[in-house]
């Protein structure tokens, strides 16, 4: 009888034991990298603002573009890093802050970067905006320029997307400018969309 009440108190402490010895294997293992985090335009802005109102309580935007990364997928409005010029109307003063999901070369670093400031004077038509205005976001402008745009994505499959808000006297309200090509430049085909209202504008060619 002895002999059985001890393997009774004898084997919950096996279980406990070999339990605690299977715990170190399951912490030990490695979990498979996140893959790098795509956003929209603003939510990179977001992720930017609160340091660019460090750097001046008055800041403001003057534009926000996407920038492709060869080594991350962008996705119908969304991208692996963002650019965002901040503007200081009472300092005169501008500094450009990046977002980006990894180490990439061109000076972009995981995370928020600001850059040094610069001198800075209104050129028009380009102007600042206010941070409210951004109601509309670049996978919205996306979908709206997609739309209209079914007959050039058909002929340039694969073709790299682009975005550009800014605040000019082309329109009345702040605008995406929903790009494809490499660079604004080098694009021969692009589209308005009110960044407020969320409307389709216009088509360049």
């Amino acid at each position: 009888m002895q002999s059985l009440t001890c393997l009774r108190w004898m084997a919950p402490l096996v279980l406990f034991l070999s339990g605690c010895s299977d715990a170190p294997k399951a912490a030990g293992e490695k979990q498979p990298p996140r893959p790098p985090e795509v956003l929209t335009g603003r939510q990179a802005f977001q992720r930017m603002y609160p340091q660019a109102r460090g750097w001046s309580a008055d800041a403001q935007p003057l534009e926000i573009r996407s920038l492709d990364l060869g080594s991350v997928k962008a996705d119908k409005g969304k991208a692996g890093a963002w650019q965002v010029v901040f503007v200081s109307p009472s300092r005169g003063k501008a500094k450009t802050y990046t977002y980006s999901a990894v180490e990439a070369e061109g000076n972009l670093h995981e995370g928020v970067f600001g850059s040094l400031e610069e001198n800075f004077t209104a050129r028009p038509p380009q102007v600042p905006f206010l941070m409210a205005a951004i109601k509309v976001d670049s996978d919205q402008a996306y979908t709206t320029a997609a739309e209209k745009s079914t007959d050039y994505i058909n002929k340039n499959p694969g073709k790299p997307v682009i975005f550009l808000m800014e605040m000019t006297k082309r329109f009345p309200d702040v605008t995406w400018r929903v790009i494809w090509g490499g660079s604004v430049g080098t694009s021969d085909y692009s589209v308005y969309v009110d960044g407020t209202t969320g409307q389709y504008l216009e088509r360049m060619h």
